[in-house]
């Protein structure tokens, strides 16, 4: 060690510390970084535990939206495929001709017995008139008063007609009350069964009249089969002239009308199509399991796409009891078995019958509409709380829909 070295001990240290430096740079060689400070181990802690909380959550809440779904899916069950349906009769002329008449147009409101449409009467008027001049012709021949025997026998086809039509009112009436009791008010009820009666009273009368002038005739008259035959044909004739016109035979509207004065009318072939609004429902396609606690009385809960934002009130008419399976077997072959692509198997739906009995829904329903349905089985307060909330929501979504 030389004499400036042991005077000067710390700076030949900080020379030999330099000196490697200063030849590392020289060589070339990059100099190392200094190395990060790492993590305190509390901080990695509370990020670990974030995570572990935040995955409960999830689970918990998955866990509690399964428990929803499997027990609202039975206790207020809800569905989006549900359909407005209404009675639809196909307008049919019984008898063939021209239009002459036609009082309505396509969408036109009607009332029940309006008179809608009406065929060329020439030949019908003219067949009437061949057959009360045979029955004359028959009665004179035989002696008998031919006059009285014509008229009972016209009032006895004219009879007829009419309790054809006030018969055919009755039947569909009853038809509706038996799907949907509320669907007509038993004053209309009562009108229907009145107007049959009076039908009923009204043959008997003409009968016993034309009876009556039968007898008259004497023993070889009333058992003369060329009278019978005149005024069997008389009173198919007068029934023709009759089904010329053409009336409404319920409340409605007219659609699939696509005619005018001069079109051919051919007897068994509609003319038109009357959507009734005497009876209007809604079929809601619920899946098997929705049915479980479903029955008929429970209070619904329904939307329409045509009325945004309004929720109505209505009841459980009835539920189905049998579907289509859709099998195609055919006899002497062997069975069809249908094969599912699919993971899980499709659940099968069952038609739910509503009944419509508020009067606004019924003047916004038409024939086709779809409709949102949930049902309330019973007192559950919180899951029907939620189907409240849920179906009014959607309710408001229709506004964008």
């Amino acid at each position: 060690m030389t004499m400036s070295e042991e005077n000067n001990p710390k700076g030949a240290e900080e020379e030999k510390t330099q000196q490697p430096e200063q030849e590392g740079s020289a060589g070339g060689s990059a100099v190392s970084s200094p190395p990060l400070p790492e993590e305190p181990e509390e901080k990695k802690a509370k990020g670990h535990n974030s995570v572990v909380w935040l995955t409960r959550i999830v689970f918990l809440l998955a866990a509690l939206i399964f428990i929803w779904y499997v027990y609202s899916d039975r206790r207020t069950p809800y569905t989006d495929l549900g359909t407005v349906t209404e009675i639809v009769i196909p307008v049919t002329p019984r008898v063939s001709g021209y239009l002459i008449e036609r009082h309505v147009k396509l969408h036109s409101a009607v009332k029940t017995g309006d008179l809608m449409f009406r065929i060329d009467t020439t030949q019908y008027a003219l067949a009437v008139r061949k057959a009360r001049a045979n029955v004359a012709n028959v009665a004179q021949q035989m002696g008998a008063q031919g006059a009285a025997v014509q008229a009972a026998a016209s009032a006895v086809g004219v009879a007829r007609a009419q309790l054809d039509r006030a018969q055919r009112n009755y039947n569909r009436a009853m038809r509706i009350v038996k799907k949907n009791p509320g669907a007509l008010s038993q004053a209309d009820i009562d009108r229907v069964e009145t107007s049959l009666n009076q039908a009923v009273e009204n043959l008997a009368n003409a009968e016993a009249n034309l009876t009556k002038a039968r007898k008259q005739l004497g023993p070889t008259g009333t058992d003369n089969p060329q009278l019978r035959m005149a005024i069997n044909d008389l009173n198919n004739a007068q029934m023709q002239l009759e089904w010329t016109s053409i009336y409404a035979p319920a409340d409605g509207h007219l659609e699939s009308f696509n005619m005018d004065v001069g079109y051919f009318c051919q007897a068994g072939k509609p003319i038109a199509t009357l959507v009734s609004k005497e009876d209007l429902w809604i079929q809601a396609n619920f899946k098997e399991n929705n049915l479980s606690h479903m029955q008929p009385g429970d209070p619904v809960e329904f939307i329409l796409d045509v009325a945004p934002g309004r929720v109505f009130s209505s009841r459980v008419s009835s539920i189905g009891y049998g579907v289509s399976s859709d099998n195609k077997n055919i006899p002497g072959k062997l069975p069809v078995v249908n094969r599912s692509s699919s993971w899980l198997r499709d659940p099968q739906r069952f038609p739910v019958i509503i009944g419509i009995s508020d009067t606004t829904a019924q003047r916004l329903c038409r024939a086709g509409a779809q409709a949102d349905v949930v049902v309330y089985t019973g007192d559950h307060p919180f899951l029907n709380s939620i189907a409240r909330l849920r179906i009014r929501i959607n309710s408001l979504l229709s506004y964008v829909r």
